[in-house]
């Protein structure tokens, strides 16, 4: 595993004070307390990658802690099972138990999201509950059996240092996962899930598995607390649990510290307040108002600023290295000029009455530069987002480099060969510059999810190389120096620069380019031409949409014409300006912005 010096002092003294706690601390209640920081911990730090980076919200995790709980138990009390292996096992079952939630909870988002999982969590307290010939129901399951060293049950102090041993593996293995291209992509699909897609990353899968590392820490929580105790019933288990675990991410913050932030904070208030039930409640409910309002990024974002302005030499940046090379197309993608890339043959899509693609017919070519241009309505949008896999066709046929990508998923068509940016902005805004370009090579990057886990080298230099990537494209761009900036505190001009530098990171074969030029200043629009005909000159083949048609007349080598989704005109730019027809309805249109309702009714 990769640590900084920082990093590296820091697990130090945890390591430290985890030895030495249970040494100077022997009143029973206290080890308990330092215990229950470890459960609590462990349980929020799988609960932030699902709610702190993937954005998802669930109100169900004690549910999982039951499934946790209740496998050990059963396994060792009424099975034989040995504790150790009852314990992997908890783990392991709480994470099938993930996956069978996440596959239809995912189906829906936002508070509907929040209600399935809501609904998970009451169904698993009343099957412990009501099913007692199994579960015990409230009498619940006596004789659950430790884990034991040399034939002897741990001690308190032995707990502490085990649920403190995994508090570090659990902190080092998802710092790690977090810090690479896992990380990247759990935020890309919490900020803009269709841009995420855009680049190959598979938003599905990536939600599916942030519940299940959720479900698996959260599973190992309840096995300890069920193992500890000897005994679990369904007191262990209700809504409230899962309240405390999702307050604990929320106002200990989404930074890889802030759950152990949470956990040290809110379980000792937990412990505090624990004799006065009715004053428990109000205070949660008051800290999650607190830590969503006042403290939108928690409390160990909080410290990280404050430790910044305190000691200035925290807020310094890597120095990066400079490109030594420029960069190109990967020799896979390039393709032999002037040979078909893709065909659409009687491409139809209708809204109701709306039929902003009807039949159309066109074939790009490789090593050229297409516009698709007409007035707002005429479709382009529309078309675009059917070609990328946004919006499927209701009929009609599309081959791109040999393959139907007719109903293929946009992360498919990306991993195939084509890239686009969007007509309104998609930009993982919170992340910089520099991990906005490398989210876009997220799709050549092999290292699997355990080597990115454990922090392997192949996993190391994986990242290193795709950061020396990035910062060749950003260089190809004009970017190289906004590289650790915040890709949404960037001018409007550069952000639109930073999504195509985003779109190349792909490698495409063929780049959409959805109204690059819309909102740039004259110099700016200047400047695309020639960035334009640089990417072509890589090997690239472009289809652009563009109002600006003294950039369309410069740059195209072909132009195609819609008018009410249907193609009304095609050939070279002189044979389009000469058009009757294109002349009469659409030079000299300069509309800015086209109605995305398509894209809106497919994601909203």
């Amino acid at each position: 595993m990769q640590f900084g010096k920082g990093h590296a002092i820091g697990v130090a003294l945890a390591i430290a004070a985890i030895a030495l706690a249970p040494v100077l601390v022997t009143n029973g209640f206290y080890l308990k307390v330092l215990f229950l920081i470890g459960v609590n911990y462990l349980a929020a730090a799988g609960l932030n990658v699902l709610v702190g980076h993937t954005g998802q919200k669930s109100l169900g995790h004690a549910g999982l802690f039951a499934v946790g709980a209740y496998t050990a138990a059963l396994l060792t009390a009424r099975l034989g099972w040995n504790p150790w292996l009852a314990f992997v096992a908890a783990g392991a079952m709480a994470g099938l138990f993930g996956v069978l939630i996440a596959l239809p909870a995912l189906r829906v988002r936002g508070p509907a999201l929040a209600m399935v999982t809501i609904g998970f969590g009451i169904v698993v307290e009343k099957v412990v509950s009501e099913w007692q010939d199994v579960f015990g129901g409230q009498a619940g399951i006596y004789g659950v059996v430790p884990p034991s060293i040399g034939g002897s049950a741990l001690n308190d102090s032995q707990w502490v240092w085990f649920v403190g041993a995994l508090a570090i593996v659990a902190h080092l293995t998802i710092r790690a996962l977090l810090r690479g291209k896992y990380g990247r992509a759990f935020m890309a699909v919490n900020t803009a899930e269709v841009a995420a897609e855009s680049v190959g990353v598979s938003v599905y899968t990536f939600k599916v598995l942030a519940f299940v590392i959720s479900a698996v820490t959260c599973g190992l929580a309840g096995a300890l607390i069920a193992q500890q105790n000897q005994y679990i019933n369904s007191d262990f288990i209700n809504f409230s649990l899962s309240i405390f675990f999702l307050l604990i991410v929320l106002f200990g913050g989404s930074s890889v510290y802030g759950p152990l932030v949470g956990a040290v904070v809110l379980t000792l208030l937990d412990a505090f307040l624990a004799r006065w039930p009715t004053a428990q409640h109000f205070t949660y409910g008051a800290l999650l108002l607190f830590a969503l309002y006042a403290m939108p990024d928690g409390l160990s974002g909080a410290l990280g600023r404050l430790a910044k302005k305190l000691v200035p030499a925290l807020a310094r940046k890597p120095v990066l290295p400079a490109p030594t090379t420029g960069w190109k197309l990967r020799a896979a993608e390039r393709l032999a000029a002037d040979k078909p890339l893709l065909q659409t043959r009687a491409v139809y899509k209708a809204y109701g009455g709306v039929v902003p693609t009807n039949n159309i017919d066109m074939e790009l070519t490789t090593g050229h530069i297409h516009s698709l241009i007409g007035p707002n309505g005429a479709g382009k949008t529309t078309l675009l987002n059917i070609l990328s896999g946004i919006v499927p066709p209701d009929r009609g046929s599309i081959e791109f480099a040999g393959q139907s990508i007719v109903h293929m998923v946009p992360n498919r068509i990306c991993a195939i060969g084509l890239g686009r940016t969007f007509q309104n902005l998609k930009l993982f805004s919170d992340m910089s510059v520099l991990d906005n370009v490398k989210v876009g090579l997220h799709r050549h990057m092999r290292a699997g999810f355990w080597s990115c886990l454990l922090g392997l080298p192949n996993a190391q230099r994986e990242e290193r190389a795709a950061r020396d990537e990035a910062l060749q494209i950003l260089d190809f761009l004009g970017l190289l120096d906004k590289a650790d900036e915040v890709a949404g505190s960037l001018p409007y001009g550069l952000q639109r620069r930073l999504e195509l530098a985003r779109a190349l990171a792909t490698h495409p074969r063929l780049l959409l380019l959805d109204e690059p030029a819309a909102g740039l200043n004259p110099q700016e629009t200047q400047d695309l031409i020639g960035v334009i005909a640089k990417i072509r000159d890589l090997g690239i083949t472009v289809l652009l949409i563009e109002h600006h048609m003294d950039l369309v007349m410069a740059i195209s080598d072909h132009v195609i014409v819609l008018d009410y989704g249907e193609k009304i005109a095609e050939g070279k730019p002189g044979q389009v300006q000469n058009n009757p027809r294109v002349i009469a309805a659409y030079l000299g249109t300069d509309e800015p912005d086209e109605d995305d309702l398509e894209l809106e009714a497919s994601h909203g």
